[in-house]
């Protein structure tokens, strides 16, 4: 899911302090681009949490919301589906099962299992490595 969520920018003593109200998370960065990736990181992480624990990510706000005069208002993008690829690098085990003169050849050649195991379902899956 790729969405655009409003983020209040608020100048702090080193840097900015960055709130995204419709998620109710807060971060800070030291100057403005440092920031929004800030921002675009919160946000990411906060997302496959929530959808690791099941729950659904809200869309962003249509209005922008309501700030001071020293505040910058901008949107920050978020690709919920790059970030858990480039972010999300746990393994799991998995238990396969394949005829013992296949396993015998591989074992004799050196083959790195979880290594083909992986190419082929990326091939299958037509799945790239990272964003």
């Amino acid at each position: 899911m790729k969405a655009a969520y409003p983020i209040i920018l608020t100048p702090a003593e080193n840097g900015y302090v960055v709130s995204v109200p419709d998620l109710a998370i807060n971060t800070e960065g030291r100057d403005l681009p440092d920031a929004m990736a800030m921002a675009r990181d919160a946000i990411g992480l906060w997302g496959i949490c929530e959808e690791d624990a099941g729950r659904a990510i809200p869309a962003p706000s249509c209005a922008l919301p309501a700030h001071q005069k020293n505040e910058i208002v901008t949107l920050v993008d978020i690709d919920f589906a790059a970030y858990r690829r480039a972010n999300d690098l746990r393994t799991v085990r998995k238990n396969v099962t394949l005829p013992c003169w296949l396993n015998d050849l591989a074992e004799k050649a050196g083959v790195n299992f979880s290594q083909v195991l992986q190419e082929g379902l990326k091939a299958r899956l037509q799945a790239a490595d990272r964003p």
